[in-house]
């Protein structure tokens, strides 16, 4: 996902150098990237087996999150920063699958996003969806420009999945989630996932696509370090623990394999 840093009007769509939505959308078997992203793309997938599945295992996991936010928790308004490019199954398009009233606003500020913004902006007749090109460390004009969607006088599912790891300053991300989770009601939830520190080879991940001649170089955190980002809120089980392992759907096979990909959602309590 790319909604931190390489503004638009400085960059425009660059084909040259690989951008962290481009490589993600490639890793997810897309078709909306370039050479310089397939390249980055393979070398990391090369040193790191691993990191295709984590990209794959994020996205199914933004899938049961949102089933889960809007069928078991009566979720109607979705505010999803780092949208990244136009899959299937967009959070629009689930949430609204099982409440077709849901409002849902998708913030990005890469380029190729927007330009393919008219894909996320389709939406069932009872609901809405909005789309606002900024950065994630500009939360007021996010807020102010999502107000004219969601009511924040009502619960919000805040979702930034692949994301904060794009935000290296460890200050700053707990000033954008301050900024962020203080302007939801009680009864909102925030759904993240983190590339972690925990599983050995983040850390080749990590190096080998900071050496890529990418502008979003990335940090991964340890897992006590992901749940302090959400701190002050309640947790839902089963806490923070591999993207394959949020609430997997059943299988023949067993619990699914550990990723470097990390998750969690958890609840916003009354003051």
């Amino acid at each position: 996902m790319s909604t931190v840093g390489g503004g638009n009007v400085e960059d425009g769509i660059r084909a040259d150098r690989p951008v962290s939505a481009r490589v993600w959308n490639y890793w997810l078997g897309g078709k909306d990237h370039y050479e310089a992203d397939r390249i980055a793309g393979e070398k990391v997938a090369r040193e790191v087996p691993g990191i295709v599945a984590a990209a794959r295992t994020d996205r199914l996991f933004l899938g049961r999150c949102v089933r889960h936010l809007a069928g078991g928790e009566g979720v109607r308004q979705f505010l999803d920063i780092g949208t990244g490019l136009p899959t299937a199954d967009n959070t629009h398009e689930i949430a609204q699958r099982v409440a077709p009233e849901s409002r849902v606003v998708y913030v990005d500020n890469d380029p190729l996003v927007l330009v393919h913004a008219r894909a996320l902006l389709t939406s069932s007749p009872e609901g809405v969806t909005s789309y606002i090109d900024a950065d994630a460390r500009d939360p007021e004009r996010i807020l102010d420009e999502a107000a004219r969607t969601l009511d924040f006088g009502e619960p919000v599912a805040l979702m930034m999945l692949a994301l904060l790891h794009l935000v290296t300053d460890d200050d700053e991300v707990r000033s954008i989630l301050d900024r962020l989770v203080g302007a939801l009601a009680p009864g909102s939830f925030v759904a993240l996932s983190h590339a972690c520190l925990d599983v050995d080879v983040t850390r080749t991940a990590v190096s080998t696509w900071n050496e890529s001649g990418t502008p979003h170089p990335l940090k991964a955190r340890t897992t006590a370090q992901i749940e302090a980002l959400f701190d002050g809120l309640e947790l839902l089980k089963p806490g923070v623990v591999s993207c394959s392992q949020w609430r997997p759907d059943p299988n023949p096979w067993g619990e699914p394999l550990e990723t470097m990909t990390f998750c969690g959602v958890a609840r916003k309590l009354p003051a």
